[in-house]
């Protein structure tokens, strides 16, 4: 069994999360609920359970405000946090760059799957939960230039500076990141999600299974159909119709 909350100031969504829950996820047990950041952070605290639900916007504050409260009362947060949304673009950013997981609402039940499905991968390993903190600093600091990102492995969740990623390669739904004075990291994640997440912070695909930091790039060759080299001596091929825009950069550097 799987203890969980649900910290909402709406009843029927408590009440719409409990449903689902019990159809998609019976092994998620639900041990009580909160309206507000008090009556959360309270519940937090007495019931301590393995997953909180946590909506951003409450009536007296936000849920961040809960994990801000929660951690000043009793330390580092030790539950997995589900936060629930609607569509407010600086979260989600910034869950994504502290690889939390989150829940549009209306709450679609397909998400909820892949979301309990991460749930219950992330119980089973032991977790420190910095991203959570990673989360708290970026929200605080109220700055859309993230510097640091939380990488889901494995063996649990990694943080590192954005600006020490040299490059991403991308095999099936994997990517694997190439960073500096560290060994590689594999995520089970598309190119694609981290190519519009890192696109702001002079990352560049230049084919359909790299994605360079051009801060990194060491040469551009034009013979044997064109390629780079990279500062860590990988040679990289360029999809042909990223050459002349790949060139363009190049110049502007």
């Amino acid at each position: 069994m799987i203890t969980a909350i649900l910290i909402d100031d709406d009843p029927n969504l408590r009440n719409g999360m409990r449903e689902l829950l019990a159809f998609y996820a019976p092994d998620i047990t639900i041990i009580g609920e909160a309206e507000d950041v008090e009556t959360g952070v309270a519940a937090m605290e007495k019931l301590k359970p393995q997953v909180v639900f946590l909506d951003i916007q409450l009536n007296d504050g936000t849920g961040f405000d809960v994990l801000e409260q929660h951690a000043k009362k009793n330390g580092k947060t030790t539950s997995h946090i589900v936060f629930i949304t609607a569509h407010e673009q600086y979260a989600i950013k910034a869950f994504r760059f502290s690889a939390l997981d989150f829940l549009l609402k209306p709450v679609d039940p397909d998400e909820l799957e892949i979301v309990v499905g991460k749930i219950r991968e992330v119980l089973q390993k032991n977790n420190s939960y910095a991203h959570i903190d990673l989360l708290l600093e970026n929200i605080r600091k109220k700055v859309d230039n993230f510097k640091r990102i939380a990488l889901t492995t494995a063996d649990g969740i990694h943080l590192f500076e954005v600006s020490d990623i040299i490059r991403c390669e991308s095999e099936d739904n994997y990517t694997t990141f190439y960073i500096k004075n560290n060994k590689p990291i594999v995520i089970s994640k598309t190119l694609k999600e981290y190519e519009d997440l890192l696109a702001e912070y002079g990352f560049e695909r230049i084919h359909q299974s790299h994605l360079i930091n051009l801060a990194y790039l060491k040469s551009y060759v034009k013979k044997d159909g064109g390629y780079i080299i990279m500062a860590d001596n990988a040679q990289l091929p360029i999809s042909p119709r990223k050459k002349d825009r790949l060139q363009e950069l190049i110049k502007a550097l």
